[in-house]
């Protein structure tokens, strides 16, 4: 574990082949400054003050640009001679905005060192500053988070099981899963910081139920007379294609992530399925082990049950399941139509809490200056005239604010013979000439969006395709167009593999599109409710939902349906729902509540608001799920009762199979 690499630039998961991919490449290869990704507000400095800060902060390790007004403007005119826009962009009321680019393999030093030379009154923003908090808090998250989530599920599986020491062995079985998982991370090379803060916390929640199924089976076997060792032989054989079923839906929830062109939908999708497999394995072979020599001591702490009958409950439910289902079917409708149309952050903006002080020294830079995001542009260097013409096109597209050119700082009438190698550098290297141009828009949004449709039209007019654009909006860009047409891949794939599970795990035509239809209608009211309260989602964190809640609360809808079809051979199908509500309410609640307080946890511990958001949608989707399984799924199974008879494999084959037997 010590040694896998963690990842925090979430824009290297681009694909390789989209503009601002190659861009990036192009950019590093042509040019070896940094481009612009800080942003340093000093208040209350003189114009001199500002340059020997500028001074400070240009021979900083790491640091290869610091543009500042006189980057622009003769700063040694008077103030009153220059142009009074120009100028504000840079220095307004005594204020001073820097513009730095800075390594981003070494953005905590460089933030740090900053932060140092700028003073304390001095605020920080801008990609590599969010890349060096996250890098930051990040460490210490993790273990923070399970310090508080192993208590919570502690507690939950010493009240839903009958020994005190029940719960250490669940707790060492998918530990020692979680730990291998984390440890052969290595031969993946590296993991995202998502995937890192996010993929114990899920394995532990979401394959804990392996552990509570085997063990409700073992003690029911004991309960029957069998002696430790056939009870637990009798506890597997019972069990295994329950937990297997379940295992695999999940893995196949998981691995549909692999399938986003996104390449963060792969990090996450291998290892959190590479995880279940380990839980899988770990329940499956260790745990047995565990309690068999350990039956004694589980004997000697045994407690009566804290769970309540569900008895009551399960005839009430029964008794309003159908009309109940009715209200919920017309919940499901307007959620599927709201969750298609939600507001999206599709970038890292949103990392930070709006109530974080990061952004309220963000909103403090905003208030004098406005808003300034960089961009960079490249194009052939050679043709001066066609340079000074795209370079005035640019200006006049709306929120084009400041350009840095060639053109536009030296001049169109300066032959480059004149300016001596470092000084040309700045514009010209690689055979590209290179424009740094401010944009007044936030990061993402339909206006910022249409910004670089708007520079890219122009570029292409002036080079067609032979340009470069990029900054950290063209970036938002690419990912909303690469993982917008993910959606329908991941969750087309998810919802068809698991469906293959379903039908093969219970060799019923009708049984899957019942489970299918609860739980994706579950993953629906879930998705749509942010659209209700109109706050947006960030874009990765929705297709991610839409995947893990499936495969990992379709287990619940597995062994209620599982157990319905067992219990409806010995009763009609109303007493039949009635029986399994009543027995295996509290095998689905627990899991459920396990999910929910570990994901919730994660939501409220972690500072990073992309992780917080998975977190508490996820926490809030296992609720919903697991009451859709106990409220909408019972009137199914009784409504669709005569299809699901008619549509088995088994019963169909076992008829066929007698019809011979008479003809023969």
């Amino acid at each position: 574990m010590a040694f896998v690499e963690i990842n925090y630039d979430l824009t290297s998961y681009l694909p390789k082949d989209v503009p601002s991919t190659i861009a990036m490449d192009v950019v590093e290869n042509s040019f070896k400054e940094e481009i612009p990704n800080i942003n340093v507000f000093i208040p209350e400095v003189t114009i001199p003050q500002a340059l020997a800060y500028k001074e400070a902060m240009s021979k900083i390790d790491g640091v290869g640009t610091v543009l500042w007004l006189d980057d622009l403007v003769d700063i040694h005119q008077p103030i009153a001679t220059m142009d009074l826009n120009t100028v504000e962009d840079w220095y307004k009321d005594g204020n001073a905005l820097f513009m730095l680019g800075g390594d981003t393999e070494k953005s905590v030093a460089i933030v740090s060192e900053v932060s140092k030379v700028s003073g304390e009154d001095s605020i920080l923003t801008g990609a590599l500053v969010n890349q060096s908090t996250i890098q930051t808090l990040s460490t210490g998250e993790v273990s923070k988070i399970l310090l508080y989530m192993v208590p919570l599920v502690l507690i939950i599986l010493l009240i839903s099981t009958s020994s005190w020491f029940e719960p250490i062995l669940f707790l060492i079985a998918i530990g020692v899963a979680i730990l291998i998982n984390e440890g052969t991370n290595i031969f993946i090379g590296e993991i995202s910081y998502i995937t890192q803060a996010t993929s114990a916390v899920l394995q532990l929640a979401v394959s804990m139920d392996y552990a509570v199924f085997l063990l409700h089976a073992f003690s029911k076997f004991r309960n029957e007379g069998n002696n430790v060792e056939v009870a637990m032989k009798k506890a597997m054989a019972d069990s295994t294609s329950a937990i297997a079923a379940s295992a695999t839906t999940t893995i196949f929830g998981f691995l549909a992530l692999t399938l986003m062109r996104f390449e963060i939908g792969l990090n996450m999708g291998i290892v959190l399925a590479k995880g279940i497999v380990f839980s899988f394995l770990s329940v499956m072979l260790l745990l047995p082990i565990l309690v068999i020599y350990t039956t004694k001591i589980m004997d000697k702490t045994h407690h009566r049950s804290f769970i309540p009958s569900f008895e009551k409950v399960s005839r009430v439910v029964v008794r309003i399941c159908i009309p109940l289902a009715m209200v919920i079917f017309l919940v499901i409708i307007p959620s599927f139509l709201a969750q298609q149309k939600n507001d999206f952050i599709y970038g890292s903006s949103g990392i930070n809490d709006e109530y974080s002080q990061e952004q309220i020294d963000e909103n403090r830079v905003i208030d004098i200056f406005g808003v300034k995001k960089q961009m960079v542009l490249l194009v052939p260097e050679g043709n001066v005239v066609k340079e000074d013409s795209l370079s005035k096109a640019l200006k006049r597209i709306p929120n084009v604010s400041s350009i840095i050119s060639y053109t536009g700082t030296v001049g169109a009438e300066v032959p480059p013979g004149f300016l001596s190698e470092d000084q040309i550098s700045a514009f010209r290297s690689g055979g590209y000439s290179r424009y740094i141009f401010y944009a007044e828009t936030i990061e993402e949004g339909e206006e910022a969006f249409d910004l670089v449709e708007a520079v890219r039209e122009v570029a292409f007019d002036h080079y067609k395709a032979d340009y470069h654009l990029l900054g950290q909006t063209v970036v938002n860009y690419d990912l909303k167009e690469t993982i917008v047409k993910d959606t329908p891949r991941v969750n087309g794939a998810a919802i068809i593999a698991i469906g293959l599970v379903l039908l093969l795990t219970f060799r019923n035509f009708a049984i899957p599109f019942i489970l299918l239809l609860t739980i994706e209608g579950a993953v629906w009211i879930n998705l749509g409710i942010p659209y209700f309260r109109g706050t947006t989602l960030n874009y990765v964190g929705f297709l991610i939902i839409s995947a893990v809640q499936l495969g990992a609360t379709v287990d619940y809808g597995i062994l209620f349906a599982n157990q319905y079809m067992k219990n409806r051979k010995k009763h009609a199908k109303r007493k039949a729902a009635e029986v399994t509500i009543s027995n295996n309410a509290a095998s689905i609640l627990t899991p459920a509540s396990i999910l929910a307080l570990a994901s919730v946890t994660l939501g409220i511990v972690s500072t990073n608001g992309i992780i917080s958001e998975l977190g508490l949608m996820l926490g809030r989707g296992a609720v919903i799920s697991s009451l859709m399984v106990l409220l909408f799924l019972p009137a199914l199974l009784i409504i669709f009762d005569p299809v699901i008879q008619k549509t088995s494999f088994i019963k169909r084959r076992k008829n066929h199979e007698d019809h011979r037997e008479k003809i023969s």
